[in-house]
């Protein structure tokens, strides 16, 4: 079968994929770009229904294009998202393919380039760009057994509480998805626990400033990748109910019951570390050293922004912290459900090129792949802080688009130099 030939395929077409179809566009690089669904499904269809940013829509975008139903300070929601990326691919003509599944990549033998099959036929391209980003497969730890009697879902498969059985729910994982869906479920009129592990939790808004801004203007965007190994902590921060800090001692007073890590399951038992005050306290340490720094720079550049000493002030913690619950037995307590909010692990088995370390995952230096011609984007801490966020991934990609650029520039001038070579 002859193949397609072109200089750069994009898996995906998520933010990741449009942005990079845009640098790609800008550098005049010939490319496609692949979605085997919709423009930025997993907006769509990969979260729960009331789900907003996480950023305010002034922040969470990209350079070229405002949100035109969302104002600067509100947080869009899922779909508008969604939308809003489709109309960036139509704005910017980008050559997406949907309906189009990747089915492998595989590095030609004896000569440069790829050979990358789809389910749409063959495609040769001197360059992959694997922008499929970090939500790929739940991640649901084997703890409870599917039989132990609640209905477990992952939090990408949540949608709202009328989904979910009668009864009492567990959320395991307190970052942004863990925190916005046991309060929903709280709101609903469930009772609900929560599972609190390691966490940052920075202010939605300090002195008149969103989160985002503060980290702007502090420079904290631009911190470095941590090093391979290090310990991932989540965030819990939310553009939920129009944007509030995340407070686990005011979840506590609103009924939710914090709990520690979820441990083990035996006879119907649920065990929990004893460590949920030390995971508060690490997430209040974060917090207050960000509104010391956030005060060290409007005193140092003189910022008309209104003190808030009332922030610094967090109370004693709840009583689920200082003598916590350390067995829950799942039937006495009438719990119907278990939502694991616990991430997501990637998948790349389509691509199967020497781009990957021992431990199986992408072997790269901001997006540049130990395997030279393929690349990533679209994962958290790619380069920075930002990377996790829309705009972040905008500059990523055009890290990644200048490095196509370059790297066409060589192969460029070697076939100058070999055309040149056969002329003499």
């Amino acid at each position: 079968m002859s193949s397609e030939r072109t200089e750069v395929v994009v898996v995906g077409a998520g933010q990741a994929g449009v942005a990079m179809s845009e640098h790609l566009g800008e550098q005049g690089v010939p490319h496609v770009v692949l979605e085997r669904d919709r423009i930025a499904e997993r907006w769509r269809t990969g979260r729960w229904d009331s789900l907003v940013a996480n950023g305010p829509a002034w922040h969470d975008r990209f350079p070229g294009m405002e949100f035109a139903d969302v104002a600067p300070d509100e947080f869009a929601t899922k779909d508008q998202v969604a939308n809003y990326f489709a109309d960036y691919a139509a704005k910017i003509d980008a050559p997406i393919r949907c309906g189009v599944e990747v089915t492998s990549v595989r590095k030609n033998a004896g000569a440069p380039g790829f050979r990358v099959e789809t389910s749409d036929g063959p495609i040769d391209a001197r360059f992959v760009v694997a922008a499929t980003g970090p939500f790929q497969h739940p991640v649901i730890p084997p703890v409870v057994p599917a039989d132990a009697g609640p209905v477990q879902l992952h939090s990408s498969d949540y949608r709202n509480p009328s989904q979910l059985p009668e009864g009492a729910v567990l959320v395991v994982g307190a970052g942004s998805s863990g925190v916005q869906i046991a309060d929903e479920l709280r709101r609903s009129g469930r009772r609900v626990l929560l599972s609190v592990g390691p966490h940052d939790r920075p202010p939605r808004r300090y002195r008149g400033r969103d989160f985002c801004w503060w980290l702007g203007v502090l420079g904290l965007w631009d911190a470095d990748t941590p090093p391979q190994g290090a310990r991932h902590v989540t965030i819990a921060v939310s553009g939920a109910q129009g944007g509030r800090t995340v407070d686990f001692r005011a979840l506590a007073r609103t009924g939710i019951e914090l709990v520690g890590m979820t441990e083990s399951f035996a006879d119907g038992v649920l065990r929990f570390a004893p460590d949920l005050a030390a995971n508060i306290e690490f997430g209040d340490a974060q917090h207050l050293a960000l509104l010391r720094a956030a005060d060290e720079h409007a005193e140092r550049n003189g910022l008309d922004l209104p003190p808030e000493p009332e922030a610094h002030v967090l109370g004693p913690l709840p009583a689920s912290a200082t003598d916590p619950r350390r067995e829950l037995d799942l039937a006495e307590a009438g719990v119907g459900s278990i939502v694991w909010a616990t991430g997501f692990a990637t998948d790349y088995g389509w691509l199967q090129v020497d781009a990957f370390d021992e431990n199986g995952r992408p072997d790269q230096r901001r997006g540049v792949s130990a395997e030279p011609g393929v690349y990533f984007l679209g994962l958290p801490w790619l380069s920075r802080r930002g990377s996790s966020f829309i705009w972040g991934v905008w500059h990523d990609a055009r890290y990644v688009a200048d490095h196509i650029a370059t790297q066409r520039g060589y192969l460029a001038q070697h076939a100058a130099a070999i055309a040149a070579d056969h002329e003499s």
